[in-house]
């Protein structure tokens, strides 16, 4: 089932809204850009949402004529690029590709962000959603949920488990994890997976909720091994992996949602073209397919649709950290 069905309801009338501005808007067409655009990520480079991030920029930069300029702010579950992109002039010439979801977290959890999406930014397009993992390295001796669950237990609060970073969606999947087993053990936040999946696989840490995307590649080498996905279905690029809900942890499957905003105050003209040759790219066969070989779902919706989908997760993920009582370390 496509995700976006949950949504659907809210879209009836919004759709024929979109209709109508987007024949409002096409003529006459902004002359817009004029120089090199600046997309403003939260995450380090080598993570999922950079890479994400510059498969989707690449074509979007040659559609516009002008090159796009991927600019990494990592740090405080996505608060200080999500700061960083707020404060830019709404001139069209600076974007935010945000790891929507770990937002939502943060937001929620922090007890002062520095900005907020749904108020500091117009949204553009939902580009798609990367599912997460439990990934663990090799010497433990779990090859299961069950087993990993008993040998967590075993260790009795004596082990290091790590986390994309304070806020992001890794740590409170980590959070709840521990919550749902009876267990306790010390968090470690990293700026991101580029950061935090080195100490990983040097064994300095047990285990991790990550992405498919940035674990992938070292799971195909045998560096790292997954557990279970933490999605409603299997990665078919592991088939053999299961989900949480299947190896018995029910209710545990998440969509890690990535966007396309702008700050407020950018021209609807320049919003309807960016969200025009967003959706070119993202319903292209091949990009979709190539994409799909690193763990990545790419899904449009309109600028419409993504108010909806903003507010749904900031609320979703408000009474998560309040029914978790999720601590910043």
């Amino acid at each position: 089932m496509n995700f976006l069905n949950r949504f659907s309801k809210p879209f009836l009338g919004l759709a024929i809204i979109s209709s109508l501005c987007g024949q409002v808007l096409a003529a006459p067409d902004t002359d817009w850009p004029k120089k090199p655009i600046v997309a403003v990520l939260s995450f380090p480079a080598g993570g999922s949402t950079d890479v994400f991030a510059r498969a989707v920029m690449a074509p979007l930069g040659e559609a516009l004529g002008q090159a796009i300029v991927i600019e990494n702010k990592p740090g405080a579950g996505g608060m200080i690029g999500l700061g960083a992109a707020a404060k830019a002039a709404p001139d069209g010439y600076t974007i935010h590709f945000s790891a929507m979801t770990n937002q939502s977290i943060s937001q929620a959890l922090f007890k002062n962000p520095p900005a907020d999406l749904t108020k500091d930014f117009a949204p553009v397009a939902l580009v798609g959603t990367i599912p997460h993992l439990i990934v663990v390295n090799p010497t433990v001796p779990a090859k299961n949920l069950s087993e990993l669950i008993t040998f967590i237990k075993s260790k009795k609060g004596d082990f290091n488990y790590a986390s994309q970073g304070n806020g992001s969606l890794s740590h409170l999947e980590s959070t709840l994890f521990m919550q749902r087993i009876g267990a306790t053990g010390t968090h470690i936040p990293y700026k991101g997976s580029s950061f935090a999946l080195p100490d990983l696989i040097a064994g300095n840490t047990l285990m991790m909720f990550d992405s498919v995307t940035a674990s992938l590649p070292h799971i195909q080498s045998g560096k790292l091994r997954p557990i279970a996905i933490a999605a409603a279905e299997r990665s078919p690029l592991m088939p053999n992996v299961p989900t949480l809900g299947q190896d018995g942890m029910k209710q545990f499957d998440v969509e890690n949602f990535y966007a396309v905003y702008v700050p407020k105050g950018t021209s609807p003209a320049i919003i309807a073209k960016l969200e025009r040759e967003i959706r070119k790219i993202l319903t292209n066969p091949d990009f979709k397919a190539r994409l799909a070989t690193q763990g990545i779902h790419p899904q449009f919706a309109n600028s419409e649709q993504l108010t909806v989908i903003t507010q749904s997760e900031q609320d979703k993920w408000a009474k998560a950290v309040k029914a978790a009582n999720v601590k910043i370390d």
